[in-house]
């Protein structure tokens, strides 16, 4: 299948490792990824978080990398896509305050285009209202948020991803292999060995 075009929909204090490596690794496998945040535009940075699990009763937080966004919130268009990635992170939750990000989610929910979210990705997706009648996984703290919305949430391993029809969600950061291989079946990308 031919490269794809990809939305990644950002913000500050997204999760550093599940925002950097799929927009790199999708990149380096010949999509074209526009990051973006409402608010800001092409080269503008959003500050990212490094969530680990370190033995305590949740995840512990430190400064990220700055990222810089390659395309302008304001310009984009979602029928212009054709996949969509959710990072985590905290934030997930002022994204899902934003009617425009509701209506861009809703929009690949709708047209069953592939949509790719991890960790916290879920309260945005819940907050779409997308998850009614589907499965879904992502960090345990928010299964409450995916079954709420009419979701039923998919506990597995914090190194495993889930597939439903067009949406691949995992739980956090080390499903990271498996995730992105289960989104690049879904949009279709071989890679030859």
């Amino acid at each position: 299948m031919a490269a794809q075009k990809i939305l990644m929909l950002t913000g500050d204090y997204t999760e550093d490792y599940e925002t950097m490596v799929p927009f790199q690794a999708l990149l380096m496998v010949g999509h074209t990824v526009h990051a973006v945040c409402p608010g800001k535009k092409t080269g503008e940075l959003v500050r990212t978080a490094v969530h680990d699990f370190e033995g305590d009763q949740t995840y512990s937080e430190k400064p990220g990398h700055n990222f810089t966004l390659n395309a302008d919130f304001a310009a984009i268009k979602a029928e212009d896509y054709d996949a969509l990635v959710i990072p985590g992170g905290r934030a997930p939750e002022y994204l899902r305050l934003n009617p425009e990000v509701l209506t861009m989610v809703q929009h690949f929910a709708s047209m069953q285009k592939p949509i790719a979210a991890i960790c916290h990705g879920a309260q945005l997706l819940a907050a779409a209202g997308v998850l009614n009648g589907r499965s879904c996984s992502a960090y345990p703290a928010c299964a409450p948020e995916v079954r709420l919305a009419g979701g039923r949430y998919a506990d597995i391993p914090v190194n495993q991803a889930h597939v439903d029809g067009n949406l691949v969600t995992a739980p956090a950061w080390p499903a990271h292999p498996d995730w992105l291989a289960k989104f690049l079946t879904l949009l279709g990308t071989r890679i030859a060995l």
